[in-house]
Parts: structure tokens; sequence; C-alpha cells
């Protein structure tokens, strides 16, 4: 519960966290709001508008018993609405938690308790490197082509004609969308009021745009990069859309199972950020989706409300 001052002024503490870097001012920004315990969802709304990141969370901390049986329960705001999922304030939530509640860690774990269910972050036995396990995918429908190069302000040349766009959740659903190479990137453009409308329609949210890009000097492990334009601005880097991304390249057989993979998005926006991806298979379906990333801590206070 929020402590009272003598005011009459509830205090929260909160901290900022730079998420999918090791560097402070990189890779994606998140503000998770601690012992949020009878927080109105109108106040967390207000609040998440206030920190005007692409997210916020609010941890709402339950009896030992609870959260050993359930996880830490969650919750994840933009700046318009509460999603059910998102990756970068999970695997960023998991890593404060870890630092200033060590209680939720069990075996180098955090489970968190997400509006989609439990979602597991390990932790490596040194550092902040965690990586999350979404929920197995659900694949959508294929789109049409032409329609999403116009869309995202592309030509169709400039996709890939061996992978269809497509619909894939592993708790919020995008329109995964693979490039030949990650040269377009520079020329996304996303009309974003009408591919909302027309993605909606077909299942999902937002376009994750990813084209490969020569990887590591020794060639061991494939590279790619990624944009995601939304809500009237840019994506650093989405823990949620790569999810998607990894499970549909490994069900169209682009990578290898148990394969990691890494991601560089937010580059073009002056914050880098690397996710590291992976997934298996099991009885010809894709399942085991990880997520792995750093996270930096670079601010820590107090909100004070009436």
């Amino acid at each position: 519960m929020p402590t009272v001052t003598k005011g009459g002024l509830a205090e929260l503490e909160y901290f900022i966290a730079d998420v999918f870097t090791d560097t402070p001012l990189k890779g994606n920004p998140l503000a998770v709001v601690m012992d949020s315990v009878g927080l109105p969802t109108e106040r967390m709304q207000a609040i998440a508008r206030e920190f005007n990141l692409s997210e916020t969370t609010f941890v709402e901390r339950k009896p030992a018993g609870v959260e050993r049986a359930e996880g830490v329960r969650v919750r994840v705001f933009t700046t318009q609405e509460e999603l059910n999922f998102a990756g970068h304030p999970t695997l960023g939530t998991a890593t404060v938690l870890k630092l200033h509640a060590p209680e939720t860690v069990r075996a180098d774990t955090v489970t968190l308790k997400l509006n989609v269910g439990q979602v597991p972050v390990r932790f490596e036995a040194e550092g902040l490197f965690g990586e999350m396990t979404q929920r197995d995918p659900e694949f959508g429908a294929e789109l049409d082509r032409a329609e999403v190069a116009r869309l995202a302000g592309l030509a169709i040349e400039d996709l890939d004609p061996a992978l269809p766009p497509q619909v894939v959740s592993t708790g919020t659903a995008f329109a995964i969308v693979p490039l030949r190479s990650a040269e377009a990137l520079a020329r996304l453009q996303v009309r974003q009021a009408e591919a909302t409308a027309w993605l909606r329609e077909r299942g999902a949210r937002w376009l994750y745009v990813l084209g490969p890009s020569p990887g590591h000097a020794d060639g061991s492990r494939p590279e790619y990069r990624a944009r995601m334009q939304f809500n009237g601005g840019e994506d650093p880097a989405t823990g949620s859309a790569a999810g998607c991304a990894i499970a549909y390249l490994l069900a169209r057989g682009a990578v290898a199972a148990g394969e990691r993979i890494v991601v560089r998005q937010g580059v073009e926006i002056g914050r880098p950020s690397d996710l590291y991806l992976s997934a298996k298979m099991k009885s010809a379906r894709v399942t085991d989706v990880r997520v792995a990333g750093s996270t930096v801590l670079v601010a820590m206070g107090r909100l004070f409300l009436p």
C-alpha cells in the first residue's frame, strides 16, 4: 500500500530502468511504480501519462504465499491504455524486483503475474541479464503484401518474397513484416492512423518490421535489425513483438530450433537495444519462446499524489 505523508499525500516509490541494454540512456526506458495496491486504474493511467514513456508498470505486492503460487502481480500501461502483456516492461520490472525486492527471486527466477498470466524471468547467476519465457505463439492471418508495404511507407520489392507478413501473438498480436534486408528500415514511415485501423480488423495491433543484417564477424549467429513505430512515435525495443518474430522465423524455417539470434532495434532514434531470441519445436509446434537482454537502473524517486 502507498504510504501517506503528514500532508495527506500518498507517497509511491518508483524506478526508471533502461531495458535491453547495459548502457544508461540507451535501450528502452521504463518506469516501475512500487507498492501500488489499491491504486485505481484511472490513477495508474494518469501516472503513465505523467511519465510519458512507452510503458509504465505498477507492482501490486501480495502475501508471500500468494506470490509463490501466482507470481508478483504487475500491470502494464502505455500512455493511452492498459496492455495484457509487453516485453520490455516484463524484463525491466523483474530486474527492479531482483534488486529491490530480493525475496521475489526463487532459483534465479522472478515470476510475474500479468494480465496474460504467469511469465517467468530467469537471471544469470551474476549480473542483470534476464531471459523471459513467453506464451506459446498463436498464428493469425497472412496479410496482403502490397497493402502492408503501402501502410509501412515501403515498396513491395522491399518485402521478403519468401516470407509473407503474418499476424502472430505471444500475448500481444503483431503483424510480423520480414524485409529482404535491413537497408529498407531507414525508409520506414508507418501511416499510423490508417495502419492501426486496418490491423485491428485483422487481429493485430502494430507492424513489427525486421530484416537481416550482416551478423557477427565470425558468422556464427544470425543478426536482424527491427523497427516498431506506434502511438505517434517509435519504440526503442519491443520484447513482445520480438517473441512473435522468433516464433514466426522458426515456424517458417528461417532460423533453427533452439538457435539464439540477436535483434538490434532503436538505432534510428539513438536508443540502440539488443534482444536475444530463441524458440523450440515440439510436435511440429513452436514452443519455449524466449526473449533475453540486460537492464540498467538510471533513476529512482517518489510520487506525491492527493
